[in-house]
């Protein structure tokens, strides 16, 4: 974007906001392809980063998976292990020591040879670099070496017997483009993958464009690439895609889904979804090595505090309310749709919707009412006056916040609303800087990296680096079980042991799960095929565990024409809202891209 003088830039973002309202088709990203030769994709989630090694949201890994093969992917038709760029594997009996043989024949897109060394030399990465391990280091905490006798071998030896290995959600970068780089920065674009697209631009908060990979092993895309178009929130995304503007948006609201009903030329798809949301309890965030960091309400560090709030929120009415019937209750920690690791808490442990209950329990524990109804801490002397922060961006977290506010004024806690940024909450919650914060994962086929996320090696270093931490949870008797469930082979067994890690979160409740998302889904059948779902018959199109989804767009012939080119994200949002758009442009904080970097 370059730098430009703040009141010059806000004079230009308002005229192309005049002119988008005005109807005037807005700039898109330079060298824009013919509508349908594209497939335009609206997001509504900013991307955290494109660093393969860094990123962890929703969007930025659902756009990584379509640029880096991993060794094994996800089958679309049930999500379990199938050859990616490695073509086979084999254990030794020990279960210590993994062959796999990589793919003959298959280019990174600038043409170079993909080899063992590229393999060998992504995981050593991650082995001996504490940033590289930032998304996915719990995969290689238990390896102990990793080799590449020749092109087509790798050898990862492990300390213990690691069930993981056939689902490593790790993804392979060249070597020759990465080996001397600063492994935490921002890449260069356009990025070198081995996957059937390649990032080719990335404006924050704009659009990222990605380009058909010619050179994809299992054949080129039916399109020519794919823009990932930024939307402020829902509403805007969905008026793009009636526009034309767009060709598939997910993360529709109930009201949004159904009011498209009756657009023949949009087909909607409503699937169980892989996602939770949760409310995040911080219980006293602290490093690795157990400095505390942040500035979380102490109160939160008592379990019982935090048992009260998860007993105050009613579930279904924010499934009736919030999400249409369009969700399931929340529960265990593992989304229903992997049936084999879901867990229901039993009748006996379940914390029913109960107002009086969670009040008697809060006087019990000692936090009695002050002159002004607010409970008081009685370590501390603080009120129990809590901040929850949102995703301004969604609309769940800002319509069942509300609800929420009130259920926690019944019981004595007073609490105020902060609707930020993705990345600026983001950024909140690895610092510890939040008493109550609203998160939300997409579940793996594989529980191992959603299990890890609740580890005490989750959380960070001094720097806020090397882990991925989520609600800064530790617990020995839960790492003692993670690491079990990690070394067991027997699926029942290894099922009981995910099952009980699940019933010490919601003993310990340091979050309390909300509800299990739909995946509410819409696209233009006017320009695109049905696309392909997974798991089948009756999953999702975007986010998968793979990039099925994208890979199988196919352009209809002779579809319709598109209103406009693919708007800016920040004219797309403005479009709705104009002075809300202003203060945006105005005031966002702006992180290093290839375009700015010094």
């Amino acid at each position: 974007m370059g730098r430009v003088r703040g009141r010059q830039w806000a004079l230009g973002a308002v005229a192309l906001v005049a002119a988008a309202s005005a109807g005037i088709g807005a700039a898109g990203p330079a060298g824009a392809q013919e509508r349908g030769a594209t497939l335009r994709i609206a997001v509504t989630q900013e991307v955290d980063s494109l660093n393969p090694f860094l990123s962890y949201t929703r969007t930025g890994t659902d756009i990584l998976r379509t640029v880096f093969e991993q060794l094994n992917t996800a089958s679309a038709a049930d999500m379990s292990p199938e050859p990616g760029l490695a073509e086979r594997w084999e254990p030794a009996e020990d279960k210590l020591t993994w062959t796999y043989t990589i793919r003959q024949g298959a280019n990174w897109s600038d043409g170079q040879p993909i080899t063992a060394e590229d393999v060998a030399f992504t995981f050593d990465l991650m082995l001996t670099d504490e940033v590289a391990r930032t998304a996915n280091g719990s995969y290689t905490a238990n390896w102990e070496s990793v080799t590449a006798p020749d092109e087509r071998t790798v050898v990862v030896k492990t300390k213990t017997p690691q069930t993981t290995m056939t689902a490593l959600d790790i993804p392979i970068v060249p070597e020759h483009v990465w080996a001397g780089v600063d492994v935490g920065a921002e890449p260069a674009f356009p990025m070198v993958g081995s996957g059937p697209f390649v990032v080719t631009e990335f404006k924050e908060s704009q659009y990222t464009r990605l380009r058909a990979n010619k050179s994809y092993w299992r054949g080129a895309p039916k399109v020519e690439g794919i823009d990932f178009v930024y939307y402020k929130n829902s509403d805007a995304a969905v008026q793009a895609l009636r526009n034309g503007e767009v060709d598939l948006v997910n993360g529709l609201t109930p009201t949004q889904f159904d009011a498209l009903a009756g657009d023949a030329d949009i087909e909607r798809n409503n699937a169980k979804g892989k996602r939770f949301n949760e409310l995040i309890m911080n219980p006293g965030a602290a490093t690795a090595d157990g400095q505390p960091i942040g500035d979380g309400h102490p109160a939160l560090a008592d379990a019982r505090l935090r048992r009260a709030i998860a007993q105050a929120i009613d579930t279904k009415t924010l499934v009736d309310k919030v999400s249409g019937g369009y969700a399931t209750e929340g529960g265990g920690y593992i989304p229903p749709l992997f049936s084999t690791y879901a867990w229901t808490p039993p009748a006996d442990k379940a914390r029913r919707f109960d107002l009086a209950a969670a009040n008697t329990a809060l006087d019990a524990a000692g936090y009695a009412r002050g002159g002004d109804g607010v409970r008081v801490d009685p370590a501390s002397g603080r009120p129990l006056d809590l901040r929850i922060m949102l995703h301004a961006s969604k609309t769940f977290d800002t319509q069942s916040a509300q609800y929420i506010q009130g259920w926690l004024r019944d019981i004595g806690i007073a609490t105020s609303l902060q609707a930020v940024s993705d990345n600026a909450l983001n950024e909140a919650t690895t610092g510890g800087a939040f008493d109550l914060v609203y998160s939300g994962w997409n579940g793996n086929p594989d529980p191992d990296y959603i299990l890890s996320l609740q580890t005490c090696a989750a959380r960070p270093n001094a720097d806020g680096k090397g882990a991925t931490p989520d609600s800064f949870f530790c617990d020995p008797d839960y790492d003692r079980l993670y690491a079990q469930q990690a070394a067991e082979f027997d699926p029942a067994k290894r099922a009981e042991i995910v099952k009980r890690m699940q019933e010490v979160l919601y003993d310990q409740a340091p979050m309390t799960i909300l509800t299990y998302d739909n995946a509410l889904e819409a696209y233009r059948k006017d320009r695109f095929a049905e696309f392909t779902v997974s798991p089948q018959p009756d999953g999702f199109i975007m986010n998968q565990q793979s990039y099925w989804g994208y890979y199988s767009a196919t352009p209809l012939a002779g579809g319709a024409p598109s209103n406009t080119g693919t708007v800016v994200a920040v004219v797309a949002g403005a479009a709705v809202l104009l002075g809300g758009a202003v203060a945006f442009v105005l005031t966002r904080r702006r992180k290093a891209t290839a375009d700015d970097r010094e």
